[in-house]
Order: C-alpha cells, then structure tokens, then sequence
C-alpha cells in the first residue's frame, strides 16, 4: 500500500485553473486536475498568478521559486507539469511520464482537437452518454467559431468529431441516429470509412427486407454492402462462440425449463447487473 503526504498548506483563497475552470484549494487538487485533463492544459497554465498561489497560499515558496524560470523563459508546458508533480510525489514517475507523453502530443493542437481527444476518451470506458454530450457541445463550439470567422482545425476533425458521435450512438444502439452522423462525417470529408459504418448501422437499424431495399438504391456503394455481408456473418459466428451468447442460450433453456425459480433469480441478477452498468455509463 503507498502513502502519500500532502505537501504544503491548504489554501484558505481557491486557485482557478485556466481552461478548466477549476477551482483548488491545495497542491494534490492542482495535480490531480492537471493529470486529469492533461489534453486540455495550454500554456495559459504557466503564469505568475499561479506561482504565487503556490508560494503565498500552499507555503512552498521553493516550489514557486524553481518554477519562475520555465514561465519567463518560456519553457515546455510538460516540463511544468512535471515539475510540480514530482514535487508533490503524489504520483509515481510512470504515471509522470504518461502526463509528459500527453501533454507532448497534445503540443499544437487547438482548444477543441483536446476537447475531442478527452471525448474520445470517454467512448473508450464505454461512458456513451457523457460522450454524446460532449460531442454536440463541441459541434456547437465549431459551428459558433466557424459563425464568427475565428481559426477552425481541419475539416477532417470535424468529421472525426461526428464519426465518433456515431460511435458512441452505436454504443447505446441508436442506430438511425449513429447512421445519420455517419453520414454527416462522410459529407464532410469523404472518407470510405464514415460511409461503411454509414451502411453498417443502417444495416443494424433496418428490417433484411428494408436493408435489401436501401442497399438496391446505393449503387455507388455496392462494393462495400457485399463486403458488410460477410462481415456480417463472420460477427455472427464469432459472437454465437462468445461465452456471453452461450449463457443467454441456456438462459432460454432454463426458461423453458423445470428449474423456473432459479431462472427468475439469474434474472433479477442480470437484470441488476445491467442497471448498474448503465448508472454507471452515465454518471459522467
């Protein structure tokens, strides 16, 4: 088991985080916040205002003292982070090195392109909810940018930003809904593969006789239906191998079964398991 102690004082003035908009009251809150949202930090967090928060509010006048030379001289915002966290020691140097990674590849990159990162981040931990969101408050940011003639990333993260949308509307399988982000991203900048999840989800959202029909009306597209037929099939197989499918297999023999107290008891289980999964694919 590892103990850390908090370093410094707790401040009784909080410091608000640029960019974030976060408020802390002690060094562990400051690294925390800034490992948290590594893609979102800029070089806005490298200011005086913050060194004297440090020195004067948390006591650590060294601290405050070491950094006052990357924020004047114009040193690399992971360096900075760096500095306070190993510090601080609250986390372990692999940890320190993940933030450093982060915050290098993040480098260039615009307000929203690290907004998007973070999002992405969310459709990785399955939390699609939180993820949709986020995703329509950044499609709104760049549809208010583009209104006001301000600097706009390529259009390619504008369809990224929309594909994963869909991503994350298949998640939850809304499928016309996805489909129709797919579309859109595919609109936006060509790409074969927003179209092929285009027709994957219309195929997952539509009747055989319904799909039949829509794919007959895609010409340009017949390549890629063919293509999502055997695909198509080879999920099926794989996923009738699944041990998830297996056991839904014999939870409908044991319905049909003699044993009915012990189905109505794995159901209440399962059905309480997938309650849980979604509170928790929504608490974001």
């Amino acid at each position: 088991m590892r103990v850390s102690a908090c370093i410094g004082n707790y401040a009784k003035t909080s410091y608000c985080i640029p960019g974030l908009e976060m408020n802390v009251y002690c060094m562990e809150e400051l690294c925390y916040c800034m490992k948290e949202n590594a893609f979102l930090l800029d070089h806005s967090l490298m200011n005086d205002r913050l060194l004297g928060w440090i020195g004067q509010e948390c006591g650590l006048q060294e601290l405050a003292g070491a950094l006052h030379p990357l924020v004047h001289r114009q040193g690399s915002l992971s360096s900075f982070v760096s500095a306070i966290l190993e510090y601080t020691g609250l986390y372990e140097r692999p940890v320190i090195r993940e933030v450093e990674q982060m915050l290098k590849k993040g480098a260039g990159l615009s307000r929203i392109e690290k907004r998007k990162s973070q999002v992405d981040y969310l459709v990785k931990k399955k939390k699609y909810v939180a993820a949709i969101r986020e995703y329509d408050s950044l499609l709104a940011n760049w549809q208010e940018m583009e209104g006001k003639g301000e600097p706009l990333p390529a259009v390619s993260c504008l369809a990224a930003i929309l594909h994963n949308k869909g991503t994350a509307l298949t998640g939850l399988m809304l499928y016309d809904r996805a489909a129709e982000c797919f579309l859109a991203a595919y609109r936006t900048d060509g790409s074969e593969i927003c179209y092929r999840d285009y027709l994957a989800a219309r195929r997952l959202a539509l009747s055989e006789e319904e799909y039949v029909a829509f794919a007959a009306e895609q010409p340009e597209g017949y390549e890629y239906t063919m293509k999502l037929e055997k695909d198509m099939e080879r999920f099926l197989d794989e996923w009738e191998r699944q041990p998830e499918y297996l056991m839904l297999y014999k939870r409908r023999e044991d319905r049909h079964g003699a044993d009915r107290q012990r189905y109505q008891e794995e159901s209440e289980r399962l059905i309480q398991s997938i309650k849980d999964g979604y509170r928790s694919s929504v608490s974001c």
